[in-house]
């Protein structure tokens, strides 16, 4: 069973959020209390992060049917039925997989599907491959420095140029309590290169499906703004922020995800 923390009534409609890779549970704290006011919220530590073990099988074979599997464990053990799902990046494309997974098994179950900064998935083998081999890279890294050298480095991503220094600073620093073994036994496993593609995903699976970029993640607003095209996502574009939309604007990524979540409950 993964650690969880739940806020809110829970006669309310659900909302269960899953964080980004070198997050946990408590990343969602700055828009929890406004969130918890119309939704029961149930935020998940995935596996090998916060309070959660680590995540069991090979650590080179694909992770995600096992990651759904514990998720959909945890909600089942919580006696959650139906859900909205939010996930960023990572925990974005989980939730890709499990909406994948609840097509063939529940689909019912699924309310709408929120995805912050999140890749729908490459789509052909070379390009997995690259990934997979520039994943190995990273998780030798993870292994070998000390956690502080190595999110020095991570932070240094061209994904995370609109941190500035103190912010960049700030996250090395929240970060440095994670478990480099525990978070290498599902940074592999999640890799882009072991994710299915997902883009046409939305035309199997009729709920609202809800997409958030900030306005300076050129790559993901790129994305988003293809899938938008191809497949009819909404997306929302947020201002002042990069990546990691609900950090850098969190009342305006609440606002935004309140009125699409009460539009739906």
């Amino acid at each position: 069973m993964l650690a969880y923390r739940c806020d809110g009534d829970s006669q309310q409609p659900v909302l269960v959020l899953l964080h980004g890779l070198l997050g946990d549970k408590d990343d969602w704290q700055a828009i929890l209390p406004r969130l918890s006011r119309h939704f029961f919220c149930i935020a998940l530590d995935l596996p090998g992060h916060g309070d959660s073990p680590a995540l069991d099988g090979d650590p080179h074979s694909s992770g995600f049917r096992r990651v759904v599997t514990q998720i959909l464990s945890t909600l089942d053990k919580l006696k959650i039925s139906h859900f909205h799902l939010l996930g960023y990046s990572l925990g974005g494309r989980i939730a890709l997989h499990l909406a994948k997974h609840l097509i063939q098994q529940a689909p019912e179950r699924l309310l709408s599907l929120h995805l912050e900064s999140c890749h729908p998935g490459l789509r052909d083998d070379e390009e997995r491959a690259l990934r997979l081999e520039q994943d190995s890279t990273w998780q030798r890294k993870l292994l070998s420095l000390p956690i502080t050298d190595f999110l020095a480095l991570w932070y240094q991503q061209g994904v995370f140029a609109s941190l500035g220094e103190e912010q960049r600073q700030r996250l090395i620093q929240a970060r440095a309590h994670n478990r480099p073994e525990a978070l290498a036994s599902i940074y592999l496993p999640t890799s882009l290169g072991q994710q299915t593609d997902l883009a046409l995903l939305p035309s199997e699976l009729a709920i609202p499906w809800h997409y958030y970029v900030g306005l300076q993640d050129d790559k993901f607003l790129a994305l988003a703004s293809t899938w938008e095209a191809k497949q009819g996502i909404s997306v929302t574009k947020v201002p002042g922020a990069g990546h990691n939309v609900h950090l850098a604007q969190p009342e305006a990524f609440c606002d935004a995800l309140i009125a699409h979540l009460r539009t739906q409950a």
